[in-house]
């Protein structure tokens, strides 16, 4: 397998939004951008975003073979069973990291983050498994993306503030709107537009955030700015604009990062994030995002 075909295949143009994930899990926990454990942690998370990536495409397989032909595996470029045994193992180095990372005085694995860990795993290879006319995969990806801010937190803390929860659900709530989207990108139209409900739920919880923190206004802005800029694509509905607004979602996951750094004071970590964001869209022109 060359590199360029392993990099399309974990659609690494999107690891940056996986970082600003770990940033808010990290730091609203209680530790700093200076703590070890923080690259160590965007190692492993990262390992899990790209062994889900390489699992979505092995058990896609079939529909990529009628749909999207071109994608590595029914294109011939890669066996399906390479492709799933790179998966799983990316899946297991990144728990065994986890691991490592979260070790306590004791010198065992912090608990908590390990049960969270192994739950990202099975949310992972359920999603990939089962996503296909499943009714609730938005909401089983959202928990994927809860998982990577609980495993983060809990490798550095061992009870997690109410911020880290409340962050969680708007993640969450802006994964299920975005994967509502994407579940129907192959057919570049939306059909029953009430899931994108959703997405009002972050921005409401940003808005809070920066009325009592005036520093997030700006990381709202531009949230809400990149928000407008995905559903006017959807309400258009021109030829590629679904494609584009999911891809620009995604990367809207760290301006959310961004919004809830700023909340908490984290004016640094917010600037960090906000530069995911354009990073994020910059790699996504190089490799395709979905």
């Amino acid at each position: 397998m060359t590199l360029t075909l392993a990099l399309r295949l974990g659609r690494i143009s999107n690891l940056p939004t996986v970082w600003t994930n770990v940033l808010v899990g990290v730091l609203l926990a209680g530790a700093t951008l200076g703590d070890a454990r923080l690259p160590l942690l965007m190692l492993a998370l990262s390992l899990f975003y790209v062994g889900g990536m390489f699992l979505n495409d092995a058990f896609d397989r079939d529909f990529d073979a009628q749909h999207r032909p071109d994608r590595p595996i029914p294109s011939g470029q890669v066996s399906a069973q390479q492709v799933f045994t790179i998966g799983f193992g990316l899946l297991a180095v990144g728990t065994v990291i986890v691991m490592v990372v979260s070790r306590g005085a004791d010198g065992l694995p912090a608990w908590r983050a390990l049960v969270a860990a192994l739950a990202l795993s099975a949310f992972i290879v359920h999603y990939d498994a089962h996503h296909k006319g499943n009714a609730l995969s938005p909401l089983v990806m959202g928990l994927c993306r809860v998982c990577v801010y609980l495993t983060a937190a809990y490798s550095v803390a061992t009870l997690l503030p109410g911020s880290v929860w409340l962050a969680a659900t708007a993640l969450l709530c802006h994964l299920i709107g975005l994967t509502y989207i994407a579940k129907q990108e192959h057919l570049d139209r939306i059909g029953a537009l009430w899931p994108l409900g959703f997405l009002a739920v972050p921005v409401v919880y940003g808005a809070l955030l920066a009325i009592t923190t005036p520093a997030a206004w700006l990381p709202w802005i531009l949230y809400v700015g990149m928000m407008a800029f995905a559903l006017q694509r959807l309400r258009r509905r021109a030829r590629g604009d679904v494609p584009k607004a999911v891809v620009t979602l995604i990367a809207g996951m760290s301006l959310l990062d961004a919004v809830v750094l700023a909340g908490d004071g984290k004016l640094l970590a917010a600037g960090l994030a906000v530069a995911a964001f354009a990073l994020t869209l910059m790699l996504q022109r190089w490799v395709s995002g979905t």
